[in-house]
């Protein structure tokens, strides 16, 4: 049985309202591009665990310019988060990922993602249970999907995990539905929210430490 755990964080009736927290912005990062700019980016689609820390940690990173929480891999149309989160849809939580390849390769975005959860718990991340948390990479191509291969070869040849392990959905990219607005920006824009106070910033932070070297300048000095 799955646990709704950012549910039980968030009382239904409020949840329109998270949108409208912008007084309580910590600051970390510039500002959000427009859809215009983002044309001009790669992106990339990956599934860790709950969408709102997933796409703290995307937009850390330096040449990322966005990323958006959303829905793939399921087979429901329109998918809403009530659905996703009670397990209805067969959707992971997952973040659209706009990158800059001149600046940030898709090989350090597998470096992110695999760097910033573990891929050894099925269904499951940190106090998130359930398919709609599961680990997963959503390729676009085969130029992706050897990338992957690759990475996770190099994974088991350095001993960090064997290849039955690694509990990640490989899959071919099929469609990305964009959550709510009340979720896009949710760490950044809910710092002191429970879920995010407990899970989402410190797992950030964690990541952070781990890598250092792939954050943007003002991520380096957040939290």
């Amino acid at each position: 049985m799955h646990r709704l755990t950012k549910l039980l964080f968030i009382p239904f009736g409020i949840l329109i309202a998270c949108s409208n927290t912008s007084g309580q912005q910590a600051g970390n990062f510039t500002t959000t591009p427009t859809q215009e700019d983002l044309s001009k980016y790669s992106k990339a689609y990956f599934a860790s665990g709950c969408f709102w820390c997933v796409e703290a940690v995307f937009q850390s990173v330096e040449g990322v310019a966005e990323a958006i929480s959303g829905y793939t891999g399921g087979n429901e149309q329109n998918p809403t988060y009530r659905q996703v989160s009670y397990g209805q849809t067969g959707h992971a939580e997952a973040v659209e990922v706009y990158y800059d390849p001149a600046v940030v390769s898709y090989e350090t975005l597998l470096v992110v993602f695999f760097g910033s959860h573990d891929p050894t718990t099925l269904n499951q991340q940190g106090p998130d249970r359930g398919a709609q948390y599961r680990s997963g990479i959503y390729y676009q191509n085969d130029t992706e999907k050897n990338a992957i291969d690759v990475y996770i070869q190099k994974l088991v040849d350095d001993g960090l995990y064997t290849r039955n392990e690694i509990t990640t959905e490989i899959a071919a990219f099929m469609k990305f539905w964009p959550a709510e607005d009340y979720h896009q920006e949710y760490e950044r824009l809910n710092p002191n929210q429970p879920y995010v106070r407990s899970v989402s910033i410190p797992r950030l932070n964690r990541f952070k430490a781990a890598y250092p070297e792939l954050l943007k300048e003002e991520a380096k000095q957040a939290h």
